[in-house]
């Protein structure tokens, strides 16, 4: 007999509650934007009101547990953005949100003393993204709030404190903060110096798949849970996702969403003296997920259809990709150079002149599929050599993936196999429902889903195009 949970996804732009049953079945979703203000004091901050978002997520699990009242969860877990965090005062009450999006340090960033050091302890290089800059910068405009500050944590604990009051934060989003030692796995005291944060705020560790406690009783009721229904401890949202690949030491897989990390697997503590990487904590801690990112790619995609796409729906726009014999330009749209440590400011679409007239949308359509498929590639093809991993295939997950073209480039690139598992487009809702089973006792659902594999080709369009694609992105960055 299926057990029941609540799974909550905070994302970057959007945010969701599933419904989902322990053998992996969504039975039902709902969705919000998630909504940030600006505060004009800083070039660039971004922050949200966490009394919003709780009253929407709270709103989101009350529809489905009244549109299905034969329905009684046993669990809650969450998975969170990461770089994202949220400020308690002494009474429990989140009264601030600093998002991913929030660049409120960056002015400050040269200032921060042993940057090598705080790289080597944290595997991050100093930067306005993390939760540490963020709190510095907070610090420094705003003293009477920042001394308000009880306890910090992540989006997705933030969700275990709604629901069992206590305040913990699972490694993957420890480390997130730059304020987590990733060798000592535990908080680092010279780091927080670095910044001037106090180490007081930061909260209790706890890993994924453990317990948080008992869900509150008035939310039993609220929600017609189970009497002995707990929240389990999910973590950081690419971490949690991966969870879907059954990715393993020595494995290399993609998460192709909004951003595409590239990461693999090693037992121990990677460090690399020229920074080109991140090195992060996996789920519990105790193995490293070493990371290469090209930055902005899935969101392009969508943006570029939903400018061009008009009516061709998402099967007539693989059909029209699979009967192409060449491209008319190339598109340059990813944002990160991870491994030069480097953004890429400019970018376009790239053609001869005068205008081909033979140029339609499909055109441009394929050729920022091919941007995506071209910058995954890199990345790989760098973390690869930097860190020896050579695994056989590439696993893959997330929505961008649910285009066949995108699988077939990045397969016939890499020269491997590309595996999805049955379930990849929503492998954050599945990667939370296998850390549900795991605290609660039931069957691992990932040996129960089908593989989906892409086999690598030789003499495709996707390798006349990346030599082009690679030469007109430098030439403009």
């Amino acid at each position: 007999m299926s057990r029941y949970y609540l799974a909550v996804d905070l994302g970057t732009g959007n945010s969701r509650v599933a419904l989902v049953s322990s053998d992996g079945t969504i039975m039902d979703m709902r969705s919000f934007t998630n909504t940030y203000y600006r505060d004009e004091r800083y070039e660039d901050a971004q922050y949200f009101l966490p009394g919003e978002w709780e009253e929407a997520i709270l709103r989101g699990c009350q529809e489905l547990c009244a549109a299905h009242p034969e329905i009684h969860v046993s669990a809650v877990s969450a998975a969170g953005a990461r770089q994202s965090i949220v400020l308690l005062d002494r009474s429990g009450k989140a009264f601030y949100g600093l998002p991913n999006i929030d660049n409120r340090g960056r002015a400050y960033m040269s200032k921060v003393p042993d940057q090598e050091e705080i790289y080597r302890i944290s595997g991050k290089w100093v930067t306005e993204d993390f939760a540490a800059a963020k709190l510095l910068g907070f610090r420094k405009l705003y003293p009477e709030q920042y001394r308000k500050i009880d306890k910090i944590t992540s989006l997705s604990e933030w969700i275990a404190q709604i629901f069992t009051g206590r305040i913990v934060i699972e490694p993957s989003q420890a480390c997130e903060t730059q304020l987590y030692d990733i060798g000592e796995r535990e908080w680092s005291e010279k780091v927080c110096g670095c910044y001037g944060l106090d180490m007081a705020i930061l909260p209790e560790l706890c890993p994924a798949g453990m317990s948080a406690g008992p869900v509150l009783p008035k939310y039993r009721r609220l929600l017609g849970m189970t009497e002995d229904a707990v929240f389990v401890i999910g973590g950081a949202d690419t971490q949690i996702a991966l969870r879907q690949t059954d990715i393993g030491v020595g494995d290399i897989a993609v998460v192709s969403g909004t951003t595409s990390p590239v990461v693999t697997l090693m037992k121990e503590q990677f460090y690399d003296p020229r920074q080109r990487v991140w090195t992060d904590a996996n789920l519990g801690g105790q193995t490293y997920q070493i990371e290469m990112n090209p930055g902005v790619t899935g969101l392009n995609y969508q943006r570029i259809c939903s400018m061009l796409a008009g009516n061709l729906d998402y099967d007539a726009l693989e059909e029209a990709y699979s009967k192409k014999t060449a491209f008319r330009c190339t598109a340059s749209f990813s944002s990160l150079l991870f491994y030069e440590r480097r953004g890429l400011r400019r970018g376009g679409f790239f053609m001869r002149s005068p205008l081909d007239s033979a140029v339609d949308r499909t055109d441009f359509l394929w050729s920022v599929l091919g941007d995506i498929a071209c910058s995954i590639y890199e990345q790989y093809a760098n973390l690869r050599a930097l860190t020896g991993n050579r695994s056989d295939c590439v696993l893959g997950c997330g929505g961008g993936f649910q285009s066949r073209t995108l699988c077939q480039m990045l397969s016939d690139l890499t020269g491997r196999e590309l595996h999805l598992r049955a379930g990849f487009d929503q492998a954050t809702v599945q990667g939370l429902t296998q850390v549900c089973n795991e605290c609660l006792g039931e069957a691992n659902i990932l040996t129960q889903q089908r593989q989906i594999v892409y086999r690598p080709r030789e003499g495709q369009l996707i390798h006349r195009y990346y030599p082009e694609w690679f030469e007109n992105r430098n030439r403009v960055n």
